[in-house]
């Protein structure tokens, strides 16, 4: 068995049982891997001269202090980052609640380059760590020294029906029904027409690519109908003996586009929710949160990249710059930033860059 595809089963494993989401678990971490940074200063330091000759003030100074500000900062701020946001809504959805939901994709590999080693591993980790997913970190095999420390000594710190009708009688009458795209479309949705038992519909003309709104039962999960985006108006129904079990058959697969739980139960409505992942959760109800432009529409994994939607439109194509603006007559002020180094400019720089967030008024 190849022991790569075993730690990544295990990984994933852990991530489907939802070990890594409480906020309790991802505290731990973060604290762990703050333990890591100040019980291993010196080793680090050690390891970045070995590497890159890097002074142990330099790595203090560019690599972890950096880290444990964002270890700091995530601690800090964990609690505001993962609450659900609420989202204005329109006339139509008033009486519904509308909210944006930040969850964890998985499990996230990190390959850092080998330039800014601890960096560039650590950094990114913190966001993983916070955010609630399982981590691959693959250091950079070119800073041995760096890699060594992180693969050996930082694991030590860190724990992974019923049927509604919406055309009449005759829906292939309606104008409110549409036809299949094309004709290659028409053959292919023709051919899943053949999946488990037409319950419901199967009347096709293909002269007018018209195929009738069609309800299959006794649905086998290997059956093309469950293995492709259908993209007509035939609905697969796989029976399941408990809500555990139909969970379990979600999370064992790409995770959706979009997901729509349908109940009597908000209970069960919210364990859809909180035990599964998708780009988009709609509960009692269809396409309406596509009409929130407060609300982002957009894929997680398999299913998608970015977001869109109004300022997630924006943001999807927008690189966010990083911008700051210095004022040209205080370089003697920054005199301090330069070699060379005292023992008194080091504590005055060292204590500077520990404190964020602050205004000189």
């Amino acid at each position: 068995m190849d022991p790569f595809s075993d730690t990544l089963q295990r990984l994933r494993e852990a991530f489907r049982s939802g070990r890594t989401r409480p906020a309790e678990f991802r505290a731990a971490q973060l604290k762990g891997l703050g333990r890591f940074l100040q019980d291993h200063k010196k080793l680090l330091q050690e390891a970045l001269a070995q590497d890159l000759r890097k002074s142990f003030f330099e790595s203090d100074l560019s690599e972890l202090i950096v880290c444990q500000n964002e270890v700091n900062l995530a601690l800090k701020s964990l609690h505001t980052w993962t609450k659900d946001e609420p989202v204005a809504k329109n006339l139509m959805t008033q009486l519904d609640s509308a909210f944006i939901r930040k969850e964890p994709f998985g499990l996230a590999l990190i390959i850092s380059p080998w330039n800014y080693p601890v960096n560039l591993s650590l950094v990114p980790l913190v966001g993983a760590l916070a955010a609630g997913n399982c981590v691959v970190l693959k250091p950079s095999e070119i800073s041995q020294g760096t890699e060594k420390v992180l693969a050996e000594v930082l694991p030590l710190y860190l724990d992974q029906s019923a049927i509604t009708r919406f055309y009449g009688d005759d829906p292939r009458s309606s104008p409110n029904l549409g036809r299949i795209i094309n004709e290659k479309h028409f053959q292919r949705l023709q051919g899943l027409l053949g999946c488990g038992r037409v319950a419901i519909g199967g009347q096709s003309d293909e002269r007018d690519r018209y195929i009738a709104p069609t309800v299959l039962v006794n649905v086998q999960q290997t059956e093309p109908v469950m293995q492709e985006e259908i993209f007509g108006p035939i609905l697969p129904i796989l029976s399941v003996r408990s809500l555990d079990e139909a969970i379990d058959f979600i999370n064992c697969r790409e995770k959706p586009l979009a997901l729509y739980a349908f109940s009597t139960s908000n209970q069960v409505v919210k364990q859809v929710l909180a035990r599964t992942s998708s780009g988009n959760f709609s509960g009692n109800d269809g396409f309406m949160f596509m009409t929130l432009s407060s609300l982002p529409f957009g894929g997680v994994g398999n299913s998608g990249m970015g977001k869109y939607h109004g300022k997630f439109s924006f943001d999807t194509f927008s690189h966010h710059r990083a911008c700051l603006l210095a004022h040209s007559g205080l370089e003697k002020l920054k005199e301090i930033r330069y070699p060379p180094y005292t023992t008194r400019r080091k504590q005055l720089i060292t204590w500077a860059l520990s404190f964020q967030n602050c205004t000189l008024l």
